[in-house]
């Protein structure tokens, strides 16, 4: 069996999910890729007080962000991973945007997200809607995890899921 191929995908404004995808590639040796918000969109708009602000409503209206073409092709990998800041118990609108012009080419999903409280069970199920897939595996890391350094654990947890799941995927693809 070849080894599958994997794509992490993720938007971060403060760098919390970066962090996590760039373990998690690491972990999987997968490709990475940042998701990048084009045109008026761009940092430093979404820095500071007003940027979290329109981040919030952006959230809350469901509304995706304007974002810039892959670099990555989705239908080239075997799952792809995506990974959200949480925003007002939503998506975040780069990843909303994201998800929406891939979901076509999504093989498997798995998803992941960072947090301060609350919200991953909501933004799971809106990824879900939007992809119309169930992931395979999915992680959530919120600040407390962070600050008590269960960061990590978590991330490693959520690969082993995430091969586990790729290995049943695989023998029942290869039999059919």
């Amino acid at each position: 069996m070849p080894a599958a191929r994997i794509l992490v995908v993720y938007f971060s404004r403060s760098g919390v999910t970066a962090r996590l995808a760039s373990m998690l590639a690491g972990a999987l040796h997968a490709d990475l890729e940042a998701i990048r918000e084009s045109g008026a969109d761009r940092d430093p708009a979404r820095s500071g007080v007003r940027g979290y602000l329109r981040s919030v409503v952006e959230a809350v209206r469901q509304r995706p962000a304007a974002i810039e073409p892959s670099t990555h092709d989705p239908a080239a990998y075997d799952v792809v991973i995506v990974g959200s800041p949480v925003w007002a118990r939503s998506v975040s609108s780069p990843v909303r945007a994201w998800l929406v012009a891939h979901r076509a080419s999504l093989k498997h999903v798995a998803f992941f997200c960072s947090l301060g409280g609350s919200g991953a069970a909501n933004v799971f199920d809106q990824m879900r809607m939007i992809t119309g897939k169930p992931p395979i595996a999915q992680c959530e890391v919120t600040a407390s995890d962070l600050h008590a350094g269960k960061d990590q654990r978590l991330i490693a947890e959520f690969a082993q899921r995430i091969g586990q799941r790729l290995t049943v995927l695989n023998t029942v693809e290869w039999t059919l």
